[in-house]
């Protein structure tokens, strides 16, 4: 399959274009029935020539070309109108009936606040792909994509999310001018996704009823199934939440597949040089060290311990709190005994062989370096954080 892509340097246009070539050069094995043999890129810079020779050879087109901020409103209609009508005829003069998808907006509703040139342009250039359809019998896969977010999205140009994420991550303002504002959010990975469900044969099918997309098996329109709410306000209580994760260390909530998740990603992609590494606070005394690395609400906290050759720590016991002790590198002896019994129950355990071994609720515990020349590293997680205030934790030694 010959696949070309217009505005292959966009924001879409650079996440498609890698994900294609993933399943080309076979590192993305998730699509099998995808047989990729080349993919031609097309935008502004290249050699206009080459749209010819795409359009005779092209056994898909994604159209994504398009203006987003002109230097005057009458662009709209020659960007976003002017090339797809140049392509669709391009496309017609060689005989190739291949599948063409065009990437459209909600604006194109031209509704309340998206009655504008731009909304306009849009639409007229879902008129053009219905009218190329129902002449030629091609088939055209008209997507209305609403506010999309991710990585490479270019800030002050593509989207607020964009423009929040990078501010956030460089220390820049924001303006926020009502935080109730709700968009509703496509993620770029989902949008992909689709992508690829198009080129199988499986794109989603919708009906718009104002804004909202109706899914339908024989819909006009094409839609990603997977979308999200969020207010203004939402959004930069994450990114603030996201900003203070290296001075907390408490990760926040992140369901799979969930918006905040997907947020947090995104976020990371603008962070940067000078932000991308930030140290630990390293808990250090004559035995070695201890350093808490991560925290969250619901599943306790991570920390990473350090025991100087022949040292034992722990010597210590909790009411509920219980936790796992996992060596990745010396050897060590793990002690546990029930309070009120003299029987111990012993592990030896190295990073030769990952172990993971629980400190059980009621049992006071240690570790011990069994070396006399190697420092002794151990990942330990327990199910709660430490709280100062009552740390669950009463010295007694195994």
């Amino acid at each position: 399959m010959n696949i070309l892509v217009t505005g292959s340097n966009g924001f879409v246009g650079k996440n498609l274009v890698a994900n294609l070539e993933n399943i080309k050069e076979n590192k993305n094995r998730t699509r099998p029935e995808l047989k990729i043999d080349e993919i031609y890129c097309f935008d502004v810079d290249t050699d206009k020539a080459l749209l010819d020779e795409y359009c005779k050879i092209a056994d898909f087109v994604f159209n994504l070309a398009g203006v987003n901020r002109p230097k005057s409103n009458e662009e709209f209609m020659s960007g976003n109108f002017g090339f797809a009508s140049t392509l669709l005829e391009k496309l017609e003069a060689y005989g190739n009936t291949c599948p063409v998808m065009l990437s459209s907006s909600i604006q194109a509703t031209c509704i309340g606040r998206y009655d504008t040139d731009y909304g306009r342009s849009k639409r007229a250039g879902e008129e053009l792909f219905f009218e190329y359809e129902r002449r030629t019998g091609t088939k055209a896969l008209v997507y209305r994509f609403p506010n999309l977010f991710g990585k490479w999205s270019r800030p002050n140009y593509n989207s607020a999310v964009a423009t929040f994420c990078h501010n956030t991550a460089n220390d820049l303002p924001l303006t926020v001018s009502d935080r109730a504002v709700e968009l509703e959010l496509v993620y770029i990975d989902d949008l992909v996704e689709e992508m690829l469900d198009a080129l199988c044969g499986m794109e989603h099918r919708c009906e718009f009823d104002g804004l909202q997309a109706v899914y339908c098996e024989n819909g006009s329109f094409c839609a990603v199934p997977t979308s999200h709410r969020a207010t203004l306000g939402e959004i930069v209580d994450l990114l603030d939440a996201f900003k203070s994760q290296p001075l907390t260390l408490n990760m926040p909530e992140a369901d799979n597949g969930g918006f905040a998740k997907k947020l947090y990603s995104t976020y990371l992609s603008y962070l940067p040089k000078e932000k991308v590494a930030f140290s630990l606070k390293m808990n250090t005394d004559a035995r070695g060290s201890f350093t808490e690395l991560l925290k969250t609400e619901r599943c306790g906290q991570i920390s990473v311990n350090i025991s100087k050759p022949s040292i034992t720590k722990g010597q210590h016991w909790h009411n509920s709190k219980w936790e796992l002790f996992i060596v990745v590198s010396g050897k060590a002896l793990i002690e546990q005994r029930r309070i009120g019994s003299d029987e111990v129950l012993r592990f030896e355990v190295s990073g030769e062989q990952i172990q993971a071994v629980h400190m059980l609720p009621g049992y006071t515990h240690n570790i011990i370096n069994l070396s006399d020349t190697e420092d002794l590293v151990t990942v330990m997680w327990a199910n709660e954080q430490f709280d100062p205030n009552r740390p669950d934790t009463f010295g007694e030694t195994v």
